[in-house]
């Protein structure tokens, strides 16, 4: 049985180990710096983020993060999905999907514009899920970063 539920301070080790192996997949193992203190500070203590995790017969089989921006064309919060990961011996089970569309109720819930999420360019499994389910790529537009170094240095 897969269930959702709100995650809690005390899932931040699963969280973590979560966010590792999607790191793994996605081949950025190297990039994950943060720590389970980190993520307890910032998602359950200042509430940067929002988290649920979905469960087969209690243990943890996928997580979404999330938080919210604001539009200022539609004058709405928006949601974005910041991650969203399944584990390999989990998946054709229908529980990304069933995580997504948690997250559109959420959505719907808080009354937002719009629910976003980045996709990598040569993750066609996630390309062709998201496709299926009418999202549209916004092909006009190109995501800009700035690192902790570039916000450093350009902050003096």
């Amino acid at each position: 049985m897969f269930t959702i539920r709100k995650a809690t301070p005390e899932d931040a080790p699963v969280i973590f180990d979560l966010i590792k192996k999607l790191a793994v997949y996605e081949k950025m193992e190297d990039e994950v710096v943060t720590s389970v203190e980190e993520l307890q500070e910032n998602i359950f203590v200042k509430k940067f983020g929002h988290v649920i995790i979905g469960e087969e017969d209690g243990i943890p089989a996928g997580f979404a993060l999330y938080f919210y921006n604001f539009s200022t064309f539609v004058g709405k919060p928006g949601l974005y999905l910041e991650d969203l990961y399944v584990e390999p011996e989990h998946r054709g089970k229908g529980y990304g999907k069933t995580l997504l569309i948690e997250l559109t109720k959420i959505a719907k819930a808080e009354n937002c514009g719009r629910m976003e999420w980045s996709v990598l360019n040569w993750n066609q499994p996630a390309i062709d899920f998201y496709e299926s389910l009418q999202a549209k790529p916004m092909n006009e537009w190109t995501v800009y970063r700035l690192d902790g170094k570039g916000i450093a240095d350009l902050a003096g």
